[in-house]
């Protein structure tokens, strides 16, 4: 991704430090996080310093080699189970986390100088997926489409391109004209705060809409399609993703949009058979209660946006059944959500 006229990845390590874009100041603030053990980096994931299926992953990977890095002679076997258990409670919905943790930790017990070079090979491979799965978006997409998306699932979610907006990207790099709903996906706005700010970044004409509002403009006709990301995919096809996406994908069933999900392989679960087997993450409840922006003067502030007193439930993601899905864009091309077809992935 290009900002201010640099090229970044969402996250990278260099010797023993894992860098990434401090995604919870954005758009109001760039700024690069530096994690300088395995334990900051456990902390950057849970708190959303960084986020998305895809990032997540490559983090998770780049903690599990510094975990490596960190653990001495004697008990790095026991250090590194230890970290890796730490690694896998920060997030427990993504399934990428879980592969990358497994694929360096493995690495690790063979050699431990080869976890760094695991966790590098993850990261290209994370980039090399997105980029083909915005080739095979693309074809989806036609001149003058207009469509929606819900959370962030670009640049930001993975180490870079993204999956939801790769074929975005890919399609307006050709020569078509798209324009994009962005959901503003609360609580956290990731939708407001992180693809708008992404879109803008790309020229990419936009808009933001709230959550709610989807439904009325699937009605109106003003929706051509919908992208969405995921975080884990179960080997039936049911997906869970950000919450309000099983909404959306009712809606789109409803007015006839074709709604799909584009992901990865490293985000697809075969030893899940259904989505009912998805963990759930449950989040603290301050961040439905509470938002976070800069005033007028550009000083940020935390304001109680709810009723004082009240308490607030948090799921950070639900499951759309695979009934509700056209289709699943992967870097091996664009397959149905049922066990057969993903069985063919692997």
């Amino acid at each position: 991704m290009h900002v201010n006229g640099t090229n970044y990845r969402t996250v990278w390590m260099e010797k023993s430090s894992v860098f990434m874009i401090e995604q919870n100041l954005l758009p109001f603030e760039f700024k690069i996080y530096e994690s300088h053990t395995c334990k900051e980096t456990c902390w950057a994931i849970k708190t959303m310093i960084v986020r998305g299926a895809g990032a997540i992953g490559v983090t998770a990977a780049y903690a599990m080699a510094q975990a490596f890095m960190e653990a001495g002679s004697i008990d790095y076997v026991e250090f590194a189970k230890a970290a890796r258990a730490e690694i896998e409670a920060t997030r427990p919905t993504a399934r990428n986390l879980f592969y990358a943790t497994e694929r360096v930790f493995n690495a690790g017990m063979l050699c431990f100088e080869n976890a760094a070079d695991e966790a590098e090979k993850i990261a290209q491979e994370d980039v090399d997926a997105c980029k083909k799965i915005g080739e095979y978006g693309n074809d989806l997409i036609q001149d003058g489409f207009h469509i929606e998306t819900h959370c962030n699932a670009g640049w930001l979610a993975f180490t870079n391109y993204g999956s939801a907006l790769s074929p975005v990207y890919e399609a307006a790099r050709s020569g078509k004209n798209v324009f994009v709903y962005a959901d503003e996906t609360r609580p956290r706005s990731q939708g407001a705060r992180l693809t708008a700010w992404e879109l803008k970044n790309e020229n990419i004409p936009h808009t933001i809409i709230p959550d709610n509002a989807g439904a009325y403009l699937m009605s109106l006709g003003k929706i051509d399609m919908m992208i969405v990301g995921a975080d884990r995919i179960a080997a039936n096809g049911d997906v869970a993703n950000k919450i309000g996406t099983l909404e959306k994908a009712i809606a789109a069933k409803e007015f006839g949009i074709p709604f799909y999900v584009a992901a990865p392989t490293s985000t697809f679960d075969l030893q899940c058979s259904d989505g009912s087997k998805i963990p759930i993450e449950e989040r603290n409840a301050e961040e439905v209660l509470y938002q976070q922006g800069p005033d007028r003067n550009g000083i940020m502030h935390e304001i109680l946006v709810c009723s004082p007193d009240s308490d607030a439930l948090n799921p950070a993601f639900d499951v759309t059944p695979a009934k509700y899905i056209s289709g699943i864009i992967t870097e091996k091309g664009i397959i149905k959500p049922n066990a057969n077809e993903i069985a063919t992935l692997f």
